[in-house]
């Protein structure tokens, strides 16, 4: 099916995204190395540029809101520094912040990029991982019914990074809320929560986390449709879930649901950072679950908007035009 751009751009314009999830401050040191260091056997970087972007579903919210839909981000950061510029971000691309709850004691993420030439050189994080306590969580709740009540919500977006945000009964309360009210869920799991959540409908993890989470060794350089139908099978049986959705990088997207399993693949393209990717996939996903695309197109939708991110060094968002020139060669 050949779709009208301005058809289904009108359509990602009228979709409202609630999204919750770990936010990051992901920040950029970029520097020339023509040395390494008499002091140890590590570079020398020459510092010619800083640069700072929205990360984690802060990236998601970026991701939407590029694609012309409207996120309502649900988050927890720290008092600090780090917090408020991420808070400044947000607002800067004219993303609501409102819904982010500051907790005392807690560091907002932030993943500091060392690079030369576009090659990263080092990472280096500065982040609390602890559940969120109780009382925020109740705070972190209570908000996001009271935005489902007051707004017309279409789907619902868990993305977790495993630092604290997304605790196992705060999935099950938002899962049972959406489904009392007929509300599309989607899932981009890590290993921590990776089985809490029963009920959603979509469920989006990567090779990696399938073999973690599962105690699989599906190889990641040649899934198989068998392993990954095994795979689909065991998370269908815990979570009860519609469709399974599993990246595989290069070789594409594995889809599963009810009537059909397949590997869609992607196009091969020169990657420069595969940072950000997961985000864009999820992203778009959800914003074609809301539209009511087909899956095939779907699938074949969001593979193309993970491999454009992936041309690019640092997490951006997609290119909404790149993204349906291409959609529609």
């Amino acid at each position: 099916m050949r779709y009208n751009n301005q058809l289904i751009e009108s359509q990602f314009n009228n979709v409202r995204i609630l999204l919750i999830g770990d936010v990051i401050l992901d920040h950029y040191l970029n520097g020339k190395v023509d040395r390494i260091s008499p002091e140890a056997p590590v570079p020398v970087v020459l510092h010619e540029s800083e640069d700072f972007r929205l990360g984690g579903a802060a990236n998601v919210a970026l991701n939407i809101k590029a694609m012309g839909g409207t996120p309502f981000l649900f988050s927890v950061i720290g008092n600090d520094s780090h917090g408020a510029q991420l808070m400044d971000l947000l607002k800067e691309n004219n993303i609501d912040n409102s819904y982010l709850i500051e907790e005392n004691n807690r560091k907002t993420s932030r993943k500091t990029r060392i690079l030369s030439k576009n090659h990263h050189l080092l990472r280096y994080d500065h982040e609390s991982t602890a559940t969120i306590d109780s009382k925020t969580e109740q705070q972190l709740f209570i908000s996001i019914q009271n935005v489902i009540e007051s707004q017309s919500i279409d789907v619902i977006v868990f993305q977790d990074y495993n630092k604290g945000v997304l605790s196992s009964s705060l999935i099950k309360k938002v899962i049972s809320l959406a489904q009392n009210l007929n509300i599309k869920t989607l899932a981009d799991p890590k290993k921590s929560n990776f089985l809490s959540y029963i009920g959603i409908d979509y469920f989006k993890p990567n090779l990696r986390e399938i073999n973690e989470a599962l105690n699989l060794s599906i190889p990641e350089n040649n899934p198989d449709l068998k392993s990954l139908n095994l795979a689909a099978l065991k998370i269908n049986q815990a979570l009860g879930n519609k469709c399974t959705l599993i990246t595989l990088g290069a070789k594409g997207m594995y889809f599963q649901n009810s009537r059909n399993a397949e590997i869609v693949p992607t196009k091969v393209r020169q990657v420069a950072d595969v940072c950000g990717a997961g985000d864009t996939v999820i992203s778009v996903l959800a914003l074609g679950v809301a539209a009511e695309m087909n899956s095939k197109d779907l699938i074949r939708l969001s593979n193309i908007a993970g491999g454009l991110v992936c041309g690019k060094v640092g997490v951006v968002p997609v290119d909404k035009q790149l993204l349906f020139k291409e959609f529609n060669c």
